[in-house]
């Protein structure tokens, strides 16, 4: 449903959307977007809108082409982008599990084997209880689980996936210890869980609750992010929320990006060109009807981002073997 809703949305938008002043001039033929994840998720969705939007900067008769591979937890894609010539030719969707799976001995390849373009998604992460909780604010969150050492049912995606390790660094801030309840099937049976109250707590982005919060089934008490989360404003940050001192930032990102070591014109084409259609209103609001919250976040900037990440991670990770 969602991605027969995504198409409708695509066909319905104008050819000339974005009114291109950066037109990309190197590709003679196809360029193929890997996206090594499953149709119709939010990073398959985010992939296929921004270049659906980037279409008018491809000069005539060549096209950007979505491959879903999803094999091996989408290393396999990544391998192929990691490997290939650096010509611009293959471009993929990283997500944050590449500042991940090589602190866990899943991957061979870190940030350092691409070239950022543009980032699609980079939501927070957030705590969420059922409406009925007796939480209404992360501090009695908080103080409940210290209270309780144990006790209370966090759900995840599954151990070592990036809500089990936001669960793991909420411990490590705030001196707590929680029962960590994996679903290794995604996010939505941990939300399923927490509807039914089988579970105190879920640790989610924003957007992936959005529909039960305003509905009054569930409630985001708190986001691991310097700044408020434009989908909720009321909601606080974890530094507000529990007046911390340094900012807590976990967040679920998904990166465009190509071969490290592309040539600089080419990087700086297809940068230009990204940040120019990730800017663009008509595109911003698609990705928001999707319940994706679109960011700025390009070339260099994308650079730091994936870097300030994998140190977090390995870091977060270390520790936790340590255990």
């Amino acid at each position: 449903m969602k991605k027969n809703l995504l198409c409708a949305l695509l066909m319905l938008l104008p050819f000339g959307a974005v009114h291109a002043e950066q037109t990309l001039t190197y590709p003679k033929k196809n360029i193929d977007v890997v996206i090594p994840k499953n149709p119709g998720g939010g990073t398959d969705t985010s992939a296929r809108t921004v270049i659906e939007f980037a279409r008018d900067k491809m000069p005539s008769g060549t096209m950007m082409v979505p491959v879903n591979k999803p094999a091996g937890n989408g290393i396999t894609g990544l391998l192929e982008v990691a490997k290939a010539r650096p010509d611009g030719y293959k471009l993929v969707m990283t997500t944050v599990e590449l500042a991940m799976f090589p602190h866990q001995g899943k991957s061979p390849v870190t940030y350092k084997d691409f070239t950022p373009i543009a980032t699609t998604i980079a939501d927070p992460v957030a705590v969420v209880v059922n409406a009925k909780s007796p939480y209404n604010t992360l501090q009695e969150f908080i103080d409940a689980a210290k209270a309780n050492p144990g006790k209370i049912k966090v759900g995840n995606s599954g151990m070592g996936a990036i809500y089990d390790l936001a669960t793991i660094n909420i411990e490590k801030i705030t001196g707590t210890k929680f029962n960590r309840i994996p679903y290794n099937e995604g996010t939505g049976p941990s939300i399923a869980a927490l509807v039914g109250e089988h579970i105190d707590a879920v640790l989610t982005t924003p957007g992936s609750v959005k529909s039960q919060v305003d509905a009054g089934i569930l409630k985001v008490l708190g986001v691991m992010d310097e700044k408020r989360f434009p989908l909720f404003p009321d909601v606080p940050t974890f530094k507000e929320a529990l007046n911390l001192d340094v900012n807590v930032k976990m967040r679920a990102w998904a990166v465009l990006a190509t071969t490290a070591k592309v040539d600089d014109n080419i990087k700086k084409q297809l940068v230009d060109a990204f940040t120019e259609v990730v800017k663009t209103p008509a595109y911003q609001e698609a990705l928001k009807k999707q319940g994706i919250m679109p960011v700025v976040i390009t070339g260099d900037d994308a650079y730091n981002m994936m870097k300030e990440d994998d140190q977090m991670y390995g870091e977060l990770i270390a520790e936790t073997k340590k255990k």
